[in-house]
């Protein structure tokens, strides 16, 4: 099922109060989040925060998992960890936020409010200016896996 058919129903429960556990597509968020190996568990947002994983629509019926590198005002700019360029939404388009990931196959949650996705996420934000150089090396090694 394409991504423009299924989140729209998503974001519906997530109106509704329900949580989704959802199946991540895409390189966006590596390399901690894996392309069709890792799951979001994602709630509706209530208030968004610089640094949440947020699922925002950035055009109609086109949406990323992504976190919030910056807000002004109703402007939210947002960064995938594996993403060099910003996509930008407001806020009334953050449809919902990860409250944690399933990875590596495991079937305990990563927290997004634990230590460890808190100190990650600290951490990967402050090397933005070096990504570039970090997320090559990372496809590199992926690509001799």
């Amino acid at each position: 099922m394409s991504n423009a058919v299924l989140l729209p129903e998503v974001v519906k429960l997530l109106e509704e109060g329900h949580t989704v556990t959802l199946r991540l597509r895409g390189r966006s968020m590596r390399p901690f989040l894996e392309d069709n190996r890792d799951k979001a568990l994602l709630k509706k947002t209530t208030s968004a925060r610089v640094g949440d994983a947020v699922l925002a629509e950035i055009k109609p019926l086109t949406f990323v998992l992504h976190r919030i590198v910056k807000i002004e005002g109703q402007q939210v700019t947002l960064l995938g960890d594996g993403n060099l360029t910003p996509e930008h939404c407001t806020l009334n388009d953050v449809k919902g936020t990860a409250v944690g990931f399933y990875r590596k196959g495991r079937t305990r949650i990563d927290s997004t409010s634990g230590r460890k996705w808190r100190t990650y996420s600290l951490v990967w934000m402050k090397l933005r200016p070096v990504r570039r150089y970090l997320l090559a090396i990372y496809r590199r090694c992926a690509t001799l896996r």
